[in-house]
């Protein structure tokens, strides 16, 4: 069974940086980590889970919600199964728990239980 664990969150002050990262474990000789499209999503109190950020299979291809570009890089290793999220230049709009998604086949997805991410001065 396909499982994800995201770590890196934490609290920090408008203007720092973060680094989360997610670990993708249970895959198969059938569906390695290099055959899933991984994203990550967010999710503020009160409001809808939100797309931030995906990357492709092989780390190619990546695109961004606007209010990330320019201050958030999406990256992955495949032979560490785990997918990546630097995120730079926080700001308080940007303090949510960070989920991260594997997507495989465009049919099968998995989630993983999120890290809180907190902007405050």
């Amino acid at each position: 069974q396909v499982q994800l664990a995201e770590s890196g969150g934490g609290s920090v002050q408008p203007g720092g940086s973060l680094r989360l990262s997610c670990v993708v474990s249970g895959l198969t000789a059938r569906a390695p980590f290099n055959t899933f499209v991984m994203s990550w999503h967010r999710q503020a109190p009160g409001t809808e889970r939100e797309f931030v950020a995906v990357i492709d299979s092989v780390g190619r291809i990546t695109k961004y919600t606007d209010s990330v570009k320019g201050r958030f890089t999406i990256s992955r290793d495949n032979a560490k199964n785990t997918v990546y999220l630097q995120m730079n230049n926080l700001k308080p709009e940007d303090t949510s728990v960070y989920t991260c998604k594997a997507t495989y086949n465009r049919v099968a997805e998995y989630w993983g239980q999120g890290t809180q991410v907190t902007v405050s001065s």
